[in-house]
């Protein structure tokens, strides 16, 4: 055969085999298309299929610059209990059977929190120590003293939001922009913090000073000021601990945004400044902005130029980077905007459908659970507005309830997450989780050598039950680890060696009680058989195998070169 017709027939072979491969591709992309795009969905939270082949892209590359480091086996306080939380408005409620109804149903529906604001305008009302309302002749703490006694009626813990001064508190007043402003002198909120704080010690114990001061209007009609905001969660700080030392201080959620500023700043880099500022030491938990906005809660695409669901891990890296790893993070808000598609405004906040919406919520609390052990309680935004006033308002569309008490297809999806047993997930866990089942005595013990100053002491006959989910399983302990007085049972089975080891970040002593598990839910139950044992937490591991990660990644992978060939020939025809 000539030499050009050898070329020929090389190059020919070549095409056919190229084109055989591509159709093979494509092929096996359109046979296993709905596994395919669950795969990419669990890697970039997005819908449709080309977003999902841009954001698998995106993804890899951001692969090459590491993973956020979030210190995930560090022991922290306020970060074992339940997660579950919502926002509520009850302070605009006028019928207080409306009041105990909304309580009665977010009760029912599993939650243990509810975030509510006590505005400061509304309880120091006309001048600096007047608590009177003049208007209805009437003490105005009556409104928030009855939210607090409904909430404890409905075993509901509040976290209280202090914000939104009163017109006295500035010169400009309530001019234009500046209605939700700080004060004119910091030492006025200091002392309104004082008093919420002292009118309800032993009744509240969490506090949230200010909301969102790094967005227009949050902070006036002014250029945002991290540092003024430190100053001034300072002296909150010293004020509430005044009042209540065992009050526990979170600082507001920063909206999630990358605008540079004046009025509006990144919140990365408004923590950043905060950090400089000097805020370390005047915070208990750090709050957060944590919405999905335009992609699902599985987005793993975390840089700083997007604003989704996996920001909250560049926030809680700034957190360890500045030596606050010890320290969790709470979801001040977090859902998704259920916008009708009729809606003529903008979709600001994003666009889901109801049943879109529920699953998200859903997810949002599986994932945090289980792969965020820093993130403590997530307090969804929000229940239900008293009136339909706003619903020209996007952000209406938020909502879990109508104002009518109308059901909307997350309140069930809700209700149903947590119905579910209590699971302990990846993490280095303390003895006070809320998923440990402690049967008999087991005293809480403060201890200044104990992680975190605390234990729990079990007696002869004394037992724990809880299950959790990962691969390994180490039980920590204050003083010398007890192999010989415990009987440890995994998945019912008695387990025959108790290997001594150490817990990461505090090398407390423990006992190692399993490895190399499969990766999915283990009961255990512990008896105590010879005592005190001095329980001081438990570790959590899960080790990823590369065998579970590898067909959903061939599979992205095949789908992605699929959808490009098929994308490129589809431009040329």
């Amino acid at each position: 055969m000539p030499r050009l017709a050898r070329r020929n027939y090389t190059l020919g072979r070549l095409a056919l085999t190229g084109l055989a491969i591509v159709a093979l591709i494509a092929l096996v992309a359109w046979a296993e298309r709905e596994p395919l795009r669950a795969a990419l969905a669990s890697v970039t939270g997005e819908e449709d299929a080309w977003q999902q082949v841009k954001g698998f892209g995106a993804w890899l590359l951001l692969q090459l610059q590491g993973a956020p480091d979030t210190a995930p086996m560090t022991p922290m306080r306020h970060a074992g209990l339940s997660p579950y939380g919502i926002n509520t408005f009850l302070e605009q409620e006028v019928e207080e059977a409306k009041i105990e109804r909304s309580l009665q149903l977010i009760s029912q529906a599993g939650f243990r929190w509810i975030r509510q604001q006590f505005p400061w305008e509304d309880i120091e009302i006309y001048g600096k120590g007047d608590y009177w309302d003049h208007q209805w002749n009437r003490s105005a703490w009556d409104k928030y003293d009855r939210l607090v006694a409904l909430a404890e009626a409905y075993d509901l813990e509040i976290i209280a939001r202090l914000d939104n001064p009163p017109a006295w508190s500035r010169a400009v007043g309530n001019a234009e922009g500046w209605s939700l402003g700080p004060p004119d002198d910091f030492e006025d909120y200091g002392d309104f913090v004082y008093a919420v704080v002292s009118r309800y010690r032993g009744r509240i114990r969490y506090y949230q000073i200010w909301n969102e001061p790094n967005i227009y209007p949050e902070w006036g009609n002014q250029p945002v000021d991290p540092e003024a905001y430190v100053r001034l969660l300072q002296i909150a700080y010293r004020r509430a601990k005044e009042a209540d030392p065992d009050c526990v201080i979170i600082a507001a959620g920063l909206a999630q945004t990358t605008e540079p500023g004046p009025r509006n700043l990144d919140d990365l880099v408004y923590l950043e400044r905060m950090y400089q500022a000097g805020v370390q030491g005047s915070f208990d938990i750090m709050g957060a902005m944590v919405y999905g906005l335009w992609t699902g809660p599985l987005d793993r695409r975390a840089s700083q130029d997007r604003t989704n669901f996996a920001r909250a891990q560049l926030v809680r890296e700034i957190m360890v980077r500045h030596g606050d790893a010890d320290k969790p993070l709470w979801a001040t808000e977090v859902g998704w905007n259920a916008l009708p598609a009729d809606f003529e405004g903008a979709a600001i906040y994003g666009r889901v459908g109801l049943e879109q919406q529920a699953r998200y919520a859903v997810q949002a609390y599986q994932r945090a659970s289980r792969e965020w052990p820093w993130m403590g309680v997530m307090n969804y935004w929000f229940f239900r507005r008293p009136s339909d006033a706003e619903i020209n308002q996007s952000w209406y569309y938020f909502r879990m309830v109508e104002p009518d008490f109308e059901l909307l297809p997350v309140y069930a999806a809700m209700r149903e997450l947590t119905s579910q047993a209590p699971m302990v997930y990846m993490g280095y866990h303390q003895e006070d989780h809320w998923a440990l089942d402690y049967r008999g005595a087991w005293p809480a013990m403060a201890e200044e050598a104990a992680t975190l100053g605390g234990y729990r002491q079990g007696q002869p006959g004394d037992e724990l039950r809880f299950r959790f989910h990962g691969t390994g399983l180490d039980l920590a302990f204050l003083g010398a680890p007890p192999a010989d007085a415990l009987d440890v049972y995994l998945d019912g089975q008695l387990v025959q060696s108790l290997t001594p080891s150490q817990a990461p970040a505090s090398g407390a002593p423990t006992l190692q009680v399993a490895r190399n598990l499969r990766d999915r839910p283990h009961e255990v139950r512990i008896v105590v058989r010879q005592g005190p044992v001095n329980l001081d937490g438990l570790v959590i591991w899960r080790q990823t195998r590369w065998s579970v990660l590898v067909p959903p990644a061939i599979g992205a992978l095949v789908g992605l070169a699929a959808a490009l060939g098929l994308r490129a020939w589809g431009r040329r025809a």
